[in-house]
């Protein structure tokens, strides 16, 4: 890791989810390609830990990082870091990035509509970028192709029981285990619950049931658990009914997504496609349990490898709260900064 003395950082969320992007006094990881880049950051935490650890950063935080693209057609290229994990794809990360270079001058922002093409470690997406007066509205993506991985496989949890999950993949690994199952409510007062349960899920997906990746190397743990509400048909005038639901995303090492998570609402489309519950050109609204939202279409079938596979399209907002700028001081006890249980969980033991 190498880092200059300073480091920029614009800070934004989207519906709600931390996503701030470093724009400078950052030099790219070694690696021939975004993949090989990301787990050299998922190897090597220094960085990672500097930005995402107290004092500069918490559970709550994720930062993105520009680098220059690999793929000639990108015009943006970025690494995500969560607090845990350096993911292939976030979709929440992805509307922060686009509005933060659009609206500071880093990609040329053209209105009524910006199209961008931005490279992530699990590949390119196309953006279309909604502005006007100088700001970004909304944020649309074509997500990385979605897919299940396993289909209602038993799994016991500690302290839960016996359940019936699913396993999918929707830029980032998902185990979807339904609300009622857990006899929990999605509703910001179980907030904790919900996230203690989902960890434990999780971690007893990932040592039972495991995942793995066609195209990703070395990407094959369960990272998240996403906690399913019901799908509800609600009517639309002169159209067909929108399709809604809330669920909870639990991310490790133990906090909620305040946003509907792009990447669990893409792991659904897939899973209810396989399910036989949704068809292409099928619109849902998704919201989180701090009621913020996320639509998103099936746009089609495709494949990965071998496995069949969807397109999602992801549809959310997004919005600049500050500038920081983070200073390294080699007299600092604590260089990567540090962690302590009572603000930053501990992975349950399965």
């Amino acid at each position: 890791m190498q880092v200059e003395k300073n480091i920029h950082i614009i800070e934004a969320h989207a519906e709600g989810e931390v996503g701030d992007v470093v724009v400078g006094g950052v030099i790219p990881p070694p690696g021939e390609t975004l993949w090989e880049q990301s787990r050299y950051l998922a190897r090597d935490r220094r960085l990672k830990d500097f930005l995402l650890n107290e004092p500069r950063g918490g559970v709550f935080r994720h930062v993105n990082i520009l680098v220059p693209p690999k793929d000639n057609r990108a015009d943006l290229a970025a690494i995500i870091m969560e607090p845990e994990t350096v993911p292939p794809m976030s979709g929440s990360n992805t509307i922060c990035i686009v509005t933060v270079a659009l609206e500071t001058g880093v990609v040329p922002m053209q209105e009524p509509e910006t199209k961008v093409t931005l490279e992530v470690p699990g590949g390119l997406i196309d953006i279309t970028a909604q502005c006007a007066d100088g700001k970004v509205q909304s944020v649309t993506f074509d997500n990385v192709p979605s897919y299940v991985d396993q289909l209602g496989k038993k799994l016991i949890v500690p302290g839960i029981g016996d359940l019936t999950v699913d396993i999918a993949f929707g830029g980032d690994s998902f185990v979807v285990v339904q609300a009622s199952d857990l006899g929990l409510e999605l509703v910001p007062e179980q907030a904790a619950a919900l996230t203690k349960a989902g960890m434990a899920v999780a971690v007893a997906a990932q040592e039972q049931l495991g995942f793995s990746h066609p195209e990703l190397p070395g990407f094959d743990e369960v990272t998240f658990c996403l906690i399913a509400g019901p799908v509800i048909d609600e009517p639309v005038i002169g159209g067909a009914p929108l399709r809604s639901s809330i669920h909870a995303v639990a991310i490790k090492p133990g906090k909620l997504d305040r946003s509907p998570t792009g990447t669990g609402a893409s792991a659904r489309i897939a899973l209810m496609h396989a399910k036989g519950k949704a068809r292409p050109g099928d619109v849902f609204e998704f919201r989180s349990v701090l009621g913020s939202k996320f639509v998103a279409k099936f746009v089609s079938q495709t494949q990965i490898a071998d496995q069949p596979a969807i397109i999602p399209r992801i549809t959310g907002r997004a919005w600049v709260t500050g500038r920081r700028e983070l200073i390294t001081n080699n007299g600092d006890p604590w260089p990567t900064g540090y962690r302590l249980s009572d603000t930053w969980p501990l992975m349950p033991k399965g």
